[in-house]
């Protein structure tokens, strides 16, 4: 969906759309990702939150561990233009978390806001799938039966 000028305000291009956009090593919060992606001419606003499972292919996970190479907020900002660049949106938020997760523990959580619904949760969806696979961030499982295993890009 290509970005359109419109006469109202409202449907025009937003300042600067990329509200938030970090990688923490402390608990991530959903209202400062909701609060970020807040605008008066957005309609929709589509919310993505990645947590810690406690299983991955059939096997129990006890805990896990994210870390990012140098590179991975400066990627993290890219894949962000990059949706802003393909959908009206009107505000875009994205953070990533580092460090020891438990099971439960929020690991990611993305969000944009646009005109309308249908174009959110598009672009809400490129955003997401473009983190885990762009971004250099490597995920370390420990699992319950005592083996560990590195997965590549989130």
């Amino acid at each position: 969906m290509a970005r359109t000028t419109n006469d109202h305000p409202g449907e025009q291009a937003a300042q600067d759309p990329i509200r938030l956009l970090a990688i923490r090593d402390a608990p991530l919060s959903l209202d400062e990702v909701f609060r970020a992606v807040g605008d008066d001419a957005a309609g929709g606003t589509a919310l993505f939150v990645g947590t810690v499972r406690n299983h991955d292919g059939g096997v129990d996970v006890d805990e896990l561990g994210y870390s990012t190479h140098p590179t991975a907020e400066a990627e993290m900002r890219r894949v962000a233009e990059k949706v802003v660049a393909e959908y009206p949106v009107r505000a875009l938020a994205a953070v990533h978390r580092v460090g020891d997760l438990a099971v439960g523990d929020l690991a990611v959580v993305v969000a944009v806001s646009c005109p309308h619904r249908a174009e959110a949760f598009a672009a809400c969806r490129k955003l997401i799938d473009d983190l885990k696979h762009e971004v250099p961030i490597w995920k370390h499982q420990r699992f319950a039966d005592g083996k560990e295993e590195w997965v590549g890009a989130c």
